[in-house]
């Protein structure tokens, strides 16, 4: 029985038990995404839409495009080599033939395609052994009667197990129907748009949740499909707009604590004249940066980003050393054992002839050692910690830590930096903050999910390196580049083979490492060769690195394990095995780890084909720049944000309807009416941050 709606609760604080069909269990479903008031529910935005309203011939379809198709079974064949498989010839008028393929289905299900029955199928057509294919279509038999088309797009949710589809569409449609006045939904103050043409003739909240989930059939099916409707855009607006304002927020209230003013001194500049090297102009502007921070008594809150080699790691030990001249602490925390060290390596080398203590913890680090380097740290005696998440355990107390470094911290979660940070917080005092990346973030990215914190980049590279000449080449070319090696290890360099996978896979087209090292070792015997890849014991993995970088080791097939951590100047040689596989900011740092010394190096990107139009796209950006902020934005415009900032990453809600790439340009008008939202409708401002983030915006600080 649906639960009583409660006497002085807002419309959107109700609960959906009150919905019909809403029993404890499908309540307990919904509660697993979050779903447990109304409001949940009318934001619960559709993730994609389905045109229903046509057919397609099977001849005029095309593949990677989402189409519907009506036609009968000619052939069904069931059968089972590496898995349960389910395929259906159909055909139509058009004289063509489609198939449609099943993993996952049921006797019952496979009874229903019988020879000469009727189908209609929705699905997104590609290339298989047999011409197109569509793999699980939703599809429906069709009886004697003439089955109507769709007369509206159909909203397609995400997924929640346990709940089908249509139950689904029925509680989002009870729930519409609980919609209040225009007047009590809406949270921005009038005339916060007046200002901002073109979006004051955006629709309001209420027409957009109802076109956006019920689409009208006068509906720009184009632009819904694009993202680009009114109605979205009005919506993508309020979430910006929501996460901005909850940045905003976290950001005052860090700067609300104390934090030691770490004022100049001698140390850093002892550092610098004895460096083997000149700073560039990018990394004293970036250091200077973080001096005038460290100076104030409020909390640092700062992301360096540079390219592959700017040389991130020597600014950091500088501001360090602010904190270490003062009788403070600093931390360094890495996401790899692998990279780790290596700055383990570098900083004891720079800091350890000016009387720094450098101190190694990491998940290797027992017994003895363990506890010694723990004593250190509580007494103060480790003034620079160096290790991986080996420093936010439980048993690690500092003694007075000032400066928290996090390399690499995409690669954390939001919990494990706060854990970090935490370790220097003693009643309102916080330790300053300072975090790296070497995958440089589009300045879109960077307004939006890093608006909490001041971003710096080194932008330029150390004297004397050259770029790295990138080549693309069909994988049919790779018997070439065995003479390519062989050229490059009689000049005494080094060279790097990168494969996706370390073992052959019957589902993927790609050579794996494993079968590639065997494979080269044959081919080249004369060299000397090592694997290295995930599934390696640690110390395995250490030595074989090793000995890569001690020169003893002239050809490195590895996996992508490699992509952060590996310094060898010598080599110069990458090859990157189906690097149509791979993301630009993945490509980007393989192709780092050479041109790391003054010789002239080479990248040669392997793949199979077909290749897909993102694909080509991507390989093309690799061959043209070697700009880690031009490719960067390039990654935006092709994969979105999802993929270079998840939750994971910023402890914020993955965005429901905004696109950060699409919607870049609302940004500016998010910050002018955020910042007027902040000054004359504080309350307002938090309740339309619980309305798109709610919980997550606690963890938005990290």
């Amino acid at each position: 029985m649906p639960t009583p709606t409660r006497i002085g609760v807002p419309r959107s604080e109700e609960s959906i038990r009150q919905l019909s069909g809403v029993g404890p269990s499908v309540a307990e479903k919904l509660a697993t995404r979050g779903l447990l008031t109304l409001q949940d529910l009318w934001f619960f935005l559709p993730r994609q839409y389905e045109d229903r309203t046509r057919l397609t011939s099977i001849r005029q379809l095309q593949p990677g495009v989402p189409q519907q198709v009506e036609g009968r079974v000619e052939a069904v064949e069931r059968g089972f080599r590496y898995r349960p498989m389910l395929r259906v010839a159909i055909g139509d008028a058009s004289q063509a033939t489609l198939v449609l393929r099943f993993f996952h289905f049921r006797a019952q299900q496979a009874a229903q395609f019988a020879p000469g029955a009727r189908v209609r199928a929705y699905g997104t057509p590609r290339p298989g052994q047999h011409g197109l294919e569509i793999v699980h279509p939703s599809y429906r038999i069709l009886d004697r009667d003439e089955a109507p088309l769709g007369d509206r797009l159909d909203p397609v949710y995400p997924a929640i197990e346990g709940i089908g589809p249509a139950l689904l569409r029925k509680l989002i449609t009870q729930a519409l129907q609980r919609l209040p006045d225009e007047a009590d939904l809406e949270l921005l103050p009038p005339g916060l748009l007046a200002e901002e043409a073109p979006y004051t003739a955006l629709p309001s909240l209420r027409e957009a949740l109802c076109c956006l989930h019920h689409p009208p059939q006068d509906c720009d099916v184009q632009a819904l499909l694009a993202g680009t409707h009114p109605a979205q855009r009005r919506l993508a607006l309020e979430e910006l707009l929501a996460h901005h304002l909850s940045l905003r927020r976290q950001r005052i209230a860090m700067q609300a604590n104390s934090a030691p003013a770490l004022v100049g001194g001698s140390l850093s500049e002892r550092l610098r004249q004895a460096l083997p090297f000149a700073l560039t102009g990018a990394q004293i502007r970036v250091f200077d940066a973080i001096a005038a921070d460290l100076a104030k008594p409020m909390p640092m809150l700062r992301l360096v980003q540079g390219d592959v080699g700017s040389g991130k790691t020597v600014v950091a030990a500088m501001a360090a050393l602010l904190a270490i001249e003062h009788g403070n602490q600093a931390a360094l925390m890495a996401p790899t054992e692998l990279l780790a060290e290596q700055h383990l390596t570098n900083l004891r080398t720079w800091l350890e002839p000016l009387g720094v203590r450098v101190v190694w913890l990491a998940g290797k680090v027992g017994g003895k050692a363990r506890e010694a380097a723990l004593a250190d740290i509580a007494a103060g005696r480790a003034q620079l910690v160096v290790g991986t998440h080996a420093l936010m355990q439980e048993g690690v107390v500092f003694k007075d830590l000032a400066l928290a470094i996090v390399d690499e911290q995409h690669r954390f979660g939001v919990h494990q930096r706060l854990a970090l940070r935490d370790k220097g917080s003693t009643g309102s005092r916080v330790p300053h903050q300072l975090v790296m990346t070497a995958t440089p973030i589009p300045r879109t990215l960077a307004m939006t999910a890093y608006a909490d914190l001041d971003v710096s980049a080194i932008d330029e590279l150390p004297p004397g390196r050259t770029p790295v000449q990138t080549v693309v080449l069909s994988a049919e070319r790779r018997p070439e580049l065995i003479a390519r090696i062989r050229a490059a290890c009689a000049e005494g360099r080094q060279a790097y083979w990168v494969c996706t996978l370390i073992d052959d896979s019957d589902e993927v087209v790609a050579q794996a490492a494993q079968s590639t090292y065997e494979t080269l070792v044959q081919q080249i015997p004369e060299l000397r060769i090592a694997l290295v890849h995930g599934r390696m014991k640690a110390a395995e993995k250490q030595a074989a690195m090793a000995a890569f970088k001690a020169g003893e080791i002239q050809l490195l097939v590895a996996t992508t394990v490699i992509e952060v951590g590996v310094d060898v100047p010598n080599a110069s040689l990458m090859i990157i095995e189906n690097a149509e596989r791979l993301g630009l900011a993945q490509l980007h740092q393989l192709r780092g780890r050479v041109g790391r010394g003054s010789a002239i190096s080479n990248c040669v990107l392997l793949y199979q084909t077909p290749l897909s139009a993102m694909a080509k796209q991507r390989l093309a950006t690799m061959r043209e720049t070697n700009d880690g902020f031009v490719i960067a934005e390039k990654d935006l415009e092709l994969r979105g944000p999802g993929e270079l900032l998840g939750t994971r990453q910023t402890g914020l809600a993955a965005f429901r309807i905004a696109d950060l790439g699409r919607d870049a340009s609302m940004l500016p008008v998010v910050q002018r009416i955020g910042l007027r939202m902040s000054q004359t409708a504080p309350d307002t401002a938090g309740r339309l941050i619980e309305r798109w983030i709610g919980g997550a915006a606690r963890y938005a600080a990290a």
